[in-house]
């Protein structure tokens, strides 16, 4: 519960003079409830993290207003946006928490639930040692409990072992940027893309996945720029393009490699900021010296002409921006990938103005702030290294405990997976995940959840990963509770509460911290509300590269947000990174790294001649336990299809809507044809928002990065064939007959 106004004149101030008394509690929630009200707040969904007021009444969201003054989006919002609100008040709505009989899942009350948790988990650490549970957490989850749950895991459960789901999202990039620039952060504000001469838009369906982007890149071209698609298929933002490179999935270093040497070959790089800001060209350089355009062609699919275009354009321009997302980052070598696109950035001096800059665009609501605050397998809060002494003093005396008792890095999130089929993680917390969804290889997912000898989930509806779950607690939607998150330009903004959980529900961070007191951890975890989180927060990360010290829930409503770092509450924060070209690297500099071509995991053969690309729709997001239970998203794409090309489509006899069976290495997953033009004839693509039999994870691979740890969703060999129409099912294959929620 949030700290109790002292007066009745606090009240008025805060809440206004719709308050009623309600005795003998005093002061209740409720009397927030009186009159309709709206609240302004953020989007729950991408990380661009648009603003947004909901309507209030009786403590239920029931629709929404634009809040035209929030400068990212100005009253704009895309289908996943406008709906939002109807999930709150959902039948699937978790109001208790639940525990596992032999006969399915019964009510518990919350007393029982925390403490069967907290003896089965303290069960299997007395048994196995401290590392045989692990943690699971969200990159949607406010930063807030994102801290909260790093310090639970290193404290109350003493394991080394927690990971997000963000490993599935951002870590390529960030891992890239960290060792390119010194720093997990984008360098451009958005407001900087309209300035841009060129921008190369890399592996990211724009239109569909962060819609409010492509005004900026219209603005842009209003201006006189011109637009680079890079992608396998000709996403909506491609209609609008200058230029359309359609690169085979799993190429992408390849073409900025091509790209960069055309640059060198015709002296376009910027040879003053190479010297004084730079270090590392000449490896890069004389790397990039075999991929010449034909070859480059070769590789990759596009045409040399358009390759020489892409890099005459980019090298020539004043101010050029690149902009990238999964497409480039789900690979076996996507740090790779981006170190690619760095290095064309660096190359021709386009970082730390205005218009100018490589640029990741954010996939989850927190994915930038999840990452930042220690829920990170390798981080402690504000970025810093776990295994970094000094970092680990500075935490440890904030939290109040010897740093020699802090666990070192632990498993990512996919390793933790592996580790329970090995049988050496037994118990696993999840909250905000969905792995039986989302992490590759569905099969192999599943088995490891039923070799756990104890599972708990948080979350606030059962999702099919909690349906193998021992314990589920009544979690809360992102409007129930108060805090912070970080958008994907690394603009700090507040998420106001808007109604209490439901029925018995409870809030996620009220939650960890019961569960951290039945653990008898509760001395670290005096937290009456998420404000003391905060405050926590904000000290623990005090003179780390993401610092957020100078940051106060006033200033962020006040101003609007605040680009972090802000090391002091004077500090007007920092909304482009290294202006007058200083670096975050102990040299000042950034670093050129060779970014080698190399081939993925699940090659392409005779049996398996095809490549199997994944990615989103616009009115769904991640594995759909939100937007697939929100009616009018639900309509706009009920099922998944497997889009083809008509080349690959003839060659097998298939039309539109028949149905089509796509095999893996690993597994099958029949559904109806989508029919398009709009892709590579050597590539299929199919969304991956669904379960069951209708998940595309089920056919994805687990080869990870080395680096960044991330799995390959972006380039799987497969093979398609024309299934037979099951009786009853209509030839345009309607209806689903494969199963799954």
């Amino acid at each position: 519960m949030a700290r109790p106004p002292q007066s009745v004149e606090e009240l008025i101030r805060i809440y206004g003079p719709t308050l009623k008394y309600v005795p003998p509690g005093g002061w209740t929630q409720s009397a927030l409830h009186a009159e309709d009200k709206l609240v302004k707040t953020h989007c729950c969904f991408c990380g661009q993290q648009c603003g947004i007021q909901l309507r209030v009444r009786h403590n239920e969201v029931i629709g929404f207003e634009p809040w035209e003054e929030f400068p990212f989006n100005r009253g704009m919002l895309c289908p996943k946006g406008v709906k939002r609100y109807l999930q709150g008040s959902h039948p699937d709505r978790l109001l208790d928490p639940l525990i596992r009989t032999e006969s399915g899942f019964r009510k518990a009350s919350w007393d029982e639930a925390l403490q069967t948790t907290a003896i089965r988990l303290k069960e299997i650490q007395d048994r196995n040692g401290a590392d045989s549970v692990a943690v699971l957490g969200g990159a949607s989850l406010i930063s807030e409990k994102s801290y909260l749950l790093g310090k639970f895991a290193r404290i109350a459960l003493g394991t080394r072992h927690i990971d997000y789901n963000g490993r599935l999202c951002m870590v390529s990039a960030g891992t890239a940027y960290k060792l390119a620039l010194g720093v997990d952060r984008n360098p451009n504000p958005w407001s900087d893309i309209p300035q841009a001469q060129v921008v190369i838009v890399a592996g990211s369906n724009v239109a569909e996945c962060f819609p409010i982007t492509t005004d900026y890149l219209w603005r842009m071209r209003d201006n006189g720029g011109k637009l680079i698609v890079v992608d396998p298929r000709r996403t909506p933002i491609t209609r609008n393009a200058d230029l359309y490179l359609p690169v085979k999935p799993g190429m992408d270093t390849a073409l900025f490699a091509g790209i960069l040497h055309v640059v060198l070959r015709e002296g376009l790089e910027d040879r003053e900021f190479i010297e004084h800001y730079t270090t590392g060209f000449d490896a890069v350089a004389d790397y990039v010296k075999q991929w010449d355009p034909l070859r480059t062609a070769e590789a990759t699919g596009v045409s040399p002409q358009a390759i020489e275009k892409a890099a005459l354009w980019f090298g020539s321009a004043e101010n050029a921006m690149a902009l990238h997302a999964r497409g480039v980052e789900h690979h076996s070598h996507g740090v790779e990938n981006v170190l690619s696109i760095i290095n064309l950035c660096l190359a021709t001096g386009n970082i730390g103005r205005p218009g100018a800059g490589p640029n990741m665009i954010t996939g989850q609501g927190n994915g930038q702030g999840g990452r930042e605050h220690g829920q990170k397998c390798d981080q402690l809060p504000g970025q810093r290294h776990i295994e970094d002494p000094a970092a680990r003093e500075y935490v440890a005396k904030v939290w109040g405990v010897d740093p020699d008792s802090l666990p070192h890095a632990g498993l990512s999130a996919m390793e933790i997976l592996e580790a329970i089929h090995r049988g050496e993680i037994k118990g696993l917390l999840s909250i905000c995940f969905n792995p039986l969804v989302s992490l590759p290889d569905a099969g192999y997912i599943r088995e490891a959840l039923n070799k756990l000898e104890f599972f708990g989930v948080i979350d606030f509806f059962l999702s099919e990963t909690a349906h193998h779950a021992d314990v589920v607690l009544a979690g809360s939607l992102q409007e129930e509770e108060e805090g912070i998150v970080c958008s994907g330009e690394g603009r700090v903004i507040k998420i106001n509460k808007a109604v209490d959980p439901p029925g018995n529900a409870r809030g996620d961070s009220r939650i960890i911290v019961d569960l951290a007191r039945h653990l008898g951890k509760g001395d670290y975890f005096k937290f009456p509300s998420t404000r003391e989180i905060f405050n926590e927060l904000r000290v623990a990360s005090k003179g780390g590269t993401a610092d957020y010290f100078g940051v106060t829930w006033e200033r962020l409503e006040k101003e609007m947000g605040l680009f972090w770092p802000v090391p002091s509450e004077d500090h007007p924060g920092t909304p482009r990174l290294f202006e007058g070209g200083h670096f975050k690297h102990p040299d000042g500099k950034a670093h050129f790294l060779v970014a080698e071509v190399r081939p993925g995991g699940d090659p392409l053969d005779p049996d398996y001649p095809l490549y199997l690309t994944t990615g989103r729709v616009v009115s769904q997001f991640l594995s759909g336990t939100q937007t697939r239970r929100i009616g009018p998203l639900v309509d706009q794409n009920p099922e998944p299809r497997v889009e083809i090309h008509p080349e690959l489509a003839a060659k097998h006899g298939i039309a539109n809507g028949d149905l089509v069976t796509v095999t893996s290495r690993r597994a099958s997953v029949t559904l109806p044809a989508l029919v398009v033009r709009t892709i590579r004839p050597d590539t299929v693509f199919i969304p991956y928002h669904w379960p069951g039999r209708k998940s595309a994870n089920n056919l994805t691979h687990r080869t990870l990065d080395p680096r960044s740890k991330i799995p390959e969703y972006k380039c799987s060999a497969c093979r398609i064939a024309k299934a037979e129409t099951p009786a009853g099912m209509k030839p345009n294959g309607e209806l689903n007959v494969l199963g799954g929620r």
